[in-house]
């Protein structure tokens, strides 16, 4: 599996915990792992008693080479219980070994280790008052993890060398710095990421508790569950709770295609079910008014909503269920105006848009290609975005969709935005009519989206710039800043465009940054930031020396 980022998540300035906690693996949070993961733990940890029990006891005995000859064949009479046994009186006798915790040492000042009961150790070295100069490791270890209330999250799902992993970063748009902050493992390759303020009910939190706010991010991958992970605790080994059933789903265990007789092209779908996905999440959702609603899309041709505020036990699962589609689910994604209402894109060439009350009741679209990505527009109720396999981005108005999916369904404007798949897709939710495209041409572009007196939209194309990340799978713009964009992709690095950098695009968005109250300024280098390794930073100080 080649190197890439296959989606990236921005988290919000003031949200992160200033001091992020180090993660604790105690009994209660293994018994809390347990029932999450639904595996029995008691017997491992026996095991290990055992082993542990059996480590202290190879210390007894004889050693060397005494210990191999003990090993050899015998008379099993032969052995004896050292604890049994008594010392012979004549080698007591002989080395005065009864009376060696009795010797006193008479003589002060004798050998140069005489005075070593008089020391005093102190386990920390800012306790000891002959050490004045204390051990800053610890606060500056503090101070580098610390995040600011100035500075963004980033959130890429990351896969290198066939490992998977959430790597976040910290940005800092005053200095544009970027750099790694800490990451956390993944069991799978990761497809999609959402984040959340929703503290998930974990199986020892009370149903009752009032719920919280928090920073919380959600993880679906190659396997059927859903990961929720908290980015304000380091070095976390489990999530804070997982979405389905892994000990039902066998997700690593593969379906036979058929008899094996014969091949087959088509593998064969696992058996769907009601409360759980049973094959990979490619979509997910969090719903903004309804804090504890999550949605998620699959590849088992569903989708389905899960209650956050309750734990799951057994016999317990997703709370809907919803198969609109014939195909793959790729995307879904909330209203925000009316938070019941969904919209889900399949690879069965069609859009949905139904309220998850009276899913029946939903309409719809057939398109031309593959949905790659889809999004609601924040300014417009009921117009939504959709992108295709073959380079198009599709606007619709809901309003104007059939219900029966035979019926022609046009959308109100078409744009060819890419050569090849258009893979990602985003909104500004600052300024109205901004819009960002990436695709598999390695381009990310901005478009202006203009209402003209007809009523007709007037779409016109910003910018458009190679950010050196490969084949764009991600592109999302920042909560805070109205045209700040982050692009990750097929060469597993993640890129910040400051699109207000470019004259052009500040001429082009003059009035709406005006009505917005924004204020835009030049930037040297262009306004992209990166990661700067350590062997690029040793070259240019190279450089500068020679």
């Amino acid at each position: 599996m080649s190197n890439l980022i296959s989606c990236v998540s921005w988290v919000k300035r003031g949200v992160s915990a200033h001091q992020p906690s180090k993660y604790v693996l105690d009994e209660k949070e293994l018994e809390r792992v347990s029932a999450l993961a639904r595996i029995e733990l008691e017997d491992a940890r026996i095991e290990i008693e055992r082993a542990h029990n059996a480590a202290k006891g190879m210390g007894k005995g004889a050693e060397g080479a005494e210990a191999d000859d003990a090993d050899g064949d015998g008379d099993e009479d032969a052995w004896v219980d050292e604890e049994d046994v008594s010392m012979e009186v004549d080698g007591a006798v002989q080395y005065k070994l009864d009376e060696y915790d009795e010797d006193d040492v008479k003589e002060d000042g004798m050998g140069p280790f005489s005075n070593i009961k008089g020391l005093t150790f102190y386990r920390d070295n800012r306790d000891d008052p002959y050490i004045t100069l204390k051990d800053d490791a610890e606060d500056d270890e503090r101070s580098e993890l610390e995040v600011l209330p100035t500075d963004n999250l980033l959130v890429t799902a990351k896969t290198e060398d066939d490992v998977s992993q959430l790597e976040i970063y910290v940005y800092d748009e005053s200095q544009d710095n970027l750099y790694v902050h800490h990451d956390l493992m993944l069991p799978n390759f990761p497809l999609c990421l959402e984040w959340l303020d929703f503290p998930p009910a974990s199986s020892e939190m009370q149903t009752d508790t009032p719920p919280k706010f928090g920073n919380y991010i959600a993880v679906g991958t190659l396997d059927p569950e859903i990961e929720i992970w908290s980015l304000d605790v380091m070095e976390s080994m489990y999530p804070d709770m997982i979405l389905g059933r892994p000990d039902k789903t066998a997700a690593h265990v593969p379906v036979p295609a058929g008899t094996g007789k014969k091949k087959r092209k088509k593998t064969k779908h696992r058996p769907s079910s009601d409360t759980y996905h049973v094959d990979a999440v490619l979509g997910l959702s969090w719903n903004r008014t309804h804090r504890h609603m999550l949605a998620s899309a699959s590849a088992d041709r569903t989708v389905k909503l899960w209650d956050l505020s309750r734990p799951i036990v057994d016999g317990e699962g997703a709370i809907r269920s919803f198969g609109v589609h014939k195909d793959k689910v790729q995307a879904v994604q909330w209203n925000e105006k009316e938070p019941t209402v969904l919209l889900s894109g399949s690879y069965d060439r069609t859009v949905r848009v139904f309220d998850s009350r009276a899913p029946d009741t939903g309409v719809g679209a057939v398109l031309g290609a593959d949905v790659e990505a889809l999004r609601w527009d924040p300014w417009e109720t009921h117009a939504f975005y959709v992108s295709l396999e073959n380079g198009l981005v599709l606007n619709f108005d809901a309003r104007a969709l059939p219900t029966d999916m035979k019926s022609p369904s046009p959308a109100r404007f078409t744009l060819s935005a890419h050569d090849g798949a258009v893979s990602a897709l985003d909104v500004s939710p600052l300024l109205r009519g901004c819009i960002c495209t990436g695709g598999t041409d390695k381009l990310v572009k901005v478009w202006n989206v203009d209402q003209t007196a007809g009523g007709k939209p007037a779409v016109s194309m910003v910018a458009s710039r190679d950010m050196e990340v490969g084949k764009v799978f991600s592109a999302v713009f920042s909560p805070d800043d109205p045209l700040t964009i982050a692009a990750a992709g097929s060469k597993a690095k993640l890129q910040i465009w400051d699109v207000g950098a470019n004259s052009g695009a500040r001429r082009a968005f003059a009035s709406k940054l005006s009505e917005a109250g924004r204020v835009l300024k030049e930037k040297e280098g262009g306004g992209l930031v990166g990661l700067v390794n350590d062997d690029e930073t040793s070259e240019d100080e190279g450089d500068e020396d020679d």
